[in-house]
């Protein structure tokens, strides 16, 4: 009998056996199911069993927490109950089609905007290299200098490191989301680049200068077509207009496959497809899009600059976790992307990073109530961790929403933080950084300001945490579970 062949098999039953299971696939530390009926799935004595660390529903999937030896449990599982897994990509998939019309639509835009996190992540650390070396005058003599400015060498890194940022957030972003819409819908992907790049084209008027255009300006950049002309606008970094247009050519491309004969698909359906995509985005979608993604930045704004902004940001700050659980959250990934288009900054995202560490802080008030419960510090260790490095889910699912103070210690933590962030007018120049890294990706006017909101995240739900925990008596029962662990070895 394999290590984890008894608790394959009684999970398998508690689950509701293998007709239940529509898809099972696997990550880093936890088994997906995508499930027939979840109701039927007996989740307490699922948490109970001996390899399990906890269990959550998210996005139409049931994940039970394993551990790093998920991929052996994995295994015996796939043997134990003849069932072949599918990849991540299909599981989401499947599980997509269960849920409501808003779960739906935010798990549409999860899927586009994931593949894009990487190179966010690297254009948001490379941009927080840049303020440290161009924007920071806390060097020289005087303590006024920035490094660029005192040394050719790093001046000239300064200048080479924007060449990947530029990539990243100017060029890739609506690039890159044209690809990823188009893969999602099932087009021909090298045209959803070509897609986008038509949108960032170096002939465009580039759309930071649009504001500054003269007429002279636009005699040089439109199309004159005799009965009508054209602005020639580029819509670098712009999300909306992205999304509209590769969503039409996608539709388009399907339309044309659909009444082109097969004979002449491979010449009818590639050219007309384009050739209307990029009509529709130039003439219709990306003046359309540039409206709604600018009426979308400017709402959001006026919440966090405006007179109510201390209240926006106390909300923000203790609803961010909540919104993570019902997958609300991805929808702030095109809002923070269009703040920093139209604004040059997000005062949205240090809020965000501030509430994964606070998240983080909480399990940490647990890793310190539970130490020496082996099989607690399994889930909580690298859950804080993951936290502290911005990625919450393990922290929130497997640990914080298990005994609820925890969140919620961790939610007034942040939703003071928020408070303060918005108060100083705390900006990030690039997202994709979050938690304690996160403070890279600050203004260097920020940086400051932004360290004091990270104390009161670290300090705040730790306090908290570790003081209702001990009322609780979390301590004696760890200690009570520690020596019982004991005994039996």
């Amino acid at each position: 009998m394999g290590k984890f062949e008894h608790d394959a098999r009684e999970m398998l039953r508690l689950v509701g056996g293998k007709e239940n299971i529509a898809a099972l696939s696997h990550c880093v530390t936890r088994m997906r199911f995508t499930l027939v009926d979840p109701n039927v799935a007996d989740v307490p004595a699922i948490e109970a069993l001996k390899a399990t660390k906890g269990s959550f529903t998210q996005a139409g999937q049931f994940q039970v927490i394993i551990g790093n030896e998920v991929g052996d449990f994995y295994d015996e599982f796939v043997a134990v109950s003849g069932i072949t897994g599918v990849s991540k990509d299909e599981a989401k998939a499947i599980a997509a089609k269960q849920g409501n019309p808003l779960q739906r639509l935010m798990g549409s835009i999860a899927e586009v905007f994931a593949p894009l996190i990487p190179a966010i992540i690297t254009g948001g650390l490379i941009l927080g290299f840049r303020n440290v070396l161009g924007d920071m005058p806390y060097f020289g003599p005087d303590g006024t200098a920035t490094l660029a400015s005192m040394s050719v060498f790093w001046n000239g890194v300064n200048h080479f490191l924007w060449l990947i940022g530029e990539a990243v957030f100017h060029l890739g972003i609506p690039v890159g989301i044209c690809w990823s819409v188009t893969r999602k819908m099932g087009g021909t992907e090298m045209l959803g680049i070509i897609m986008g790049l038509t949108l960032v084209s170096a002939q465009l008027l580039n759309a930071y200068a649009v504001a500054g255009a003269t007429a002279e300006t636009w005699e040089q950049y439109s199309w004159n077509f005799g009965f009508a002309q054209v602005h020639m606008v580029g819509y670098q970094a712009q999300v909306i207009p992205a999304i509209l247009a590769a969503i039409t050519f996608n539709y388009l491309e399907r339309i044309f496959k659909r009444i082109t004969p097969s004979i002449v698909q491979m010449i009818v359906v590639p050219f007309c497809s384009i050739l209307l995509g990029v009509m529709a985005a130039h003439f219709v979608l990306g003046p359309i899009g540039w409206t709604l993604g600018t009426g979308v930045s400017a709402i959001v704004n006026a919440g966090i600059t405006g007179p109510a902004k201390v209240l926006f940001g106390a909300i923000f700050g203790g609803v961010y976790a909540p919104l993570v659980i019902t997958g609300l959250h991805h929808m702030t990934n095109a809002i923070d992307l269009q703040l920093i288009a139209d604004f040059g900054g997000t005062m949205l995202w240090p809020m965000i990073a501030l509430s994964n560490i606070a998240q983080g802080s909480a399990v940490l008030g647990m890793i310190v109530l539970q130490r020496g419960d082996e099989n607690a510090e399994q889930v909580n260790i690298p859950a804080c961790i993951s936290c502290y490095l911005g990625v919450t889910e393990p922290a929130i699912f497997g640990v914080n929403l298990k005994y609820m103070f925890p969140f919620y210690s961790a939610m007034i933590g942040s939703a003071i933080a928020g408070c303060l962030s918005c108060a100083m007018g705390c900006t990030a120049n690039a997202i994709g950084v979050g938690g304690i890294p996160g403070i890279l990706a600050m203004q260097p006017q920020s940086m400051l300001r932004y360290a004091l909101c990270m104390l009161i995240v670290l300090v705040v739900p730790f306090l908290l945490t570790f003081t209702i925990g001990k009322r609780r008596g979390i301590d004696r029962d760890a200690q009570a579970t520690a020596a019982a662990a004991k005994l039996a070895k």
